[in-house]
């Protein structure tokens, strides 16, 4: 499985790709507004669960390594995982790779993706209040704010709202 556009490729996620899962799972220009750091333990199981082979009915990530194509660097990850019938979709991309459209890029290669090759035809992502880069990534890609959900998460000890973010294609508008 490849997917590619004009300046990335992304390929699955293979036991080479840890030091990358690692830096962007502790970096916290990565996760300042995502999530807290995870313990060793748990940083481990979300890499190992993301190694297995996705199909269209798989419970559990797909996690693809976006790569420039020039550089041959890798810059974050991208992926959806199935729950009844919608992909949630997520991205996280090393800090000095900010502000360069890649997000934007890869997913919306990755939702073209997954409706020509799937039929997967709704998505979902959860984003967490402040982090205005991520919710100007999934309106570019056509996603629209469904649902804010206020004190949803804690990150460092204080509690943000989620904004619930959707998003119908098929394969004429993707």
């Amino acid at each position: 499985m490849k997917i590619t556009t004009k300046r990335l490729k992304m390929l699955p996620v293979t036991e080479n790709d840890w030091p990358l899962f690692v830096r962007l799972y502790s970096d916290p220009g990565v996760t300042a507004l995502c999530f807290d750091q995870p313990s060793d333990a748990e940083l481990k199981a979300k890499f190992e669960a993301r190694l297995h082979p996705w199909k269209p009915n798989s419970d559990f990530w797909l996690c693809l390594v976006i790569f420039d194509n020039i550089s041959g660097e890798a810059v974050g990850i991208t992926g959806f995982c199935m729950q009844d019938g919608i992909a949630e979709v997520g991205y996280l991309l090393l800090p000095e790779f900010h502000g360069k459209q890649y997000g934007t890029e890869s997913l919306a290669a990755l939702l073209n993706w997954a409706v020509t090759n799937h039929g997967i035809t709704h998505y979902r992502a959860v984003v967490t209040a402040g982090n205005v880069a991520s919710e100007r990534v999934l309106i570019k890609c056509g996603f629209h704010l469904d649902q804010i959900v206020p004190d949803a998460y804690e990150i460092g000890g204080t509690r943000y709202a989620d904004h619930i973010y959707i998003c119908t294609r098929n394969e004429d508008n993707s």
